[in-house]
């Protein structure tokens, strides 16, 4: 009869393959004769393989599950578990039906002697170039208990900084949206009644109220189709914002507005550090982790700028110091420090504590700009309801007067 065996040599490499035995005693037999330790063993009928490839469906991975799935993985290749004991631990543990399919891919890949990363590689949509190499590069280098750590804590901090972004922007949308429906509500309700009550009465108001009325009526009769050109609009919005010439031409609106621009810099400065930071820890050569760099940054200036200095600059044997020079995209200080951290030989931990200074100045910017954002919506709100109430007040003032 013939099995299917994953085993790990005596070097720690992962490898499976078939193999004819009468038994398995005797399989156990012959492995051990090639210096092999069996992680698992398979049966296969007749005619069956071990290529069924599941796919994921269903609910998304979130990066929830991400954090959860790497750091497990890293406390268990840590305390010394091997991979797929690891594998078929989380299997048992984990209850979402996206995770179980993904692992079971996983263990599949591994059972045909696969690249660990192979499986993520699949998923483009939900795990990261940076993500993959770090996996690929953790599995060629047998480190890959430290790569799952770093990961799991790389996803925590960008799981954070999401939070500390939108925890920013609750007030000033919570103000967005209370003028809108107090807009919708003054046209829709307030302004029609009043503007036929004075048409009624044989009163013309004056030329500042008739026109606030005219919009208020124009807005009361056309609702819904002004409605659906702002949802239709939003919907185009979003699908450009995705293209590669939508990310160019709104990353260059972000670049000339004065809050939001400190806020974008700094978060693809801070993800540029963080991001080759892990990958020249986990031995990604420099050109490539520039590249992969250059594609996770968000923000076109900076993705440009790497893009140039990897391949117009240390492909051509210029130094990283120098090929930095060249761009005017980088702050100072921050060309400063990976020209010197390059001649001291320690480029990632400076990217690293590069990656948490500018961790902090995200929060500075953050605060600055709800603080500069919220007066100003305070200020729009109030001018919107006061113009209409000055509409509104001064032709009741002026027929008060009259009688």
């Amino acid at each position: 009869m013939k099995f299917h065996y994953t085993a790990s040599t005596q070097e720690g490499k992962v490898i499976a393959g078939n193999q004819e035995a009468q038994n398995t005693a005797e399989l156990l037999s012959i492995l051990a004769s090639k210096g092999l330790r069996p992680i698992s063993l398979k049966r296969l009928g007749a005619g069956e393989t071990s290529e069924s490839k599941p796919k994921i469906f269903g609910k998304k991975i979130t990066i929830t599950d991400k954090i959860f799935l790497t750091k497990y993985l890293a406390v268990m290749l840590n305390v010394g578990i091997d991979l797929f004991q690891a594998i078929n631990i989380l299997l048992a543990d984990f209850e979402k039906s996206t995770l179980r399919v993904l692992l079971g891919e996983v263990r599949e890949a591994l059972e045909n002697g696969q690249p660990f990363y192979t499986t993520f590689e699949k998923y483009p949509q939900y795990f990261s170039p940076v993500f993959i190499n770090l996996v690929k590069a953790g599995e060629q280098s047998g480190n890959l208990d430290n790569v799952f750590q770093t990961l799991s804590d790389n996803l925590t901090q960008e799981k954070e900084l999401r939070g500390k972004v939108k925890g920013a922007m609750v007030y000033p949308m919570l103000l967005m949206v209370l003028s809108f429906g107090i807009l919708i509500f003054l046209t829709t309700f307030a302004l029609p009644k009043l503007a036929k009550v004075f048409d009624g009465g044989g009163f013309e108001p004056p030329a500042f109220s008739r026109i606030v009325f005219g919009v208020g009526l124009f807005i009361n009769q056309y609702l819904w189709i002004i409605l659906g050109v702002i949802v239709f609009g939003g919907i185009i919005l979003f699908l450009f914002s995705r293209s590669y010439a939508g990310r160019r031409f709104f990353s260059s609106v972000l670049t000339r507005l004065p809050i939001i621009r400190n806020i974008a810099f700094h978060m693809a400065i801070q993800r540029f550090a963080n991001t080759l930071s892990s990958l020249l820890k986990a031995g990604v050569p420099i050109v490539e982790a520039i590249r992969i760099t250059a594609n996770t940054v968000g923000y076109v200036p900076i993705r440009d700028a790497l893009l140039r200095i990897a391949d117009e600059g240390v492909v051509k044997g210029v130094s990283l110091g120098d090929a930095f020079r060249r761009e005017s995209a980088f702050p100072f200080v921050v060309v400063n420090l990976v020209a010197i951290s390059e001649q001291a030989g320690h480029l990632d931990e400076v990217l690293e504590t590069l990656s948490h200074f500018y961790e902090s100045e995200i929060d500075a910017s953050l605060k600055a700009a709800v603080s500069f954002i919220e007066p100003v919506m305070l200020m729009g709100i109030g001018l919107v309801i006061g113009t209409i109430a000055l509409s509104i007040i001064v032709p009741v003032y002026q027929l008060v007067g009259e009688l």
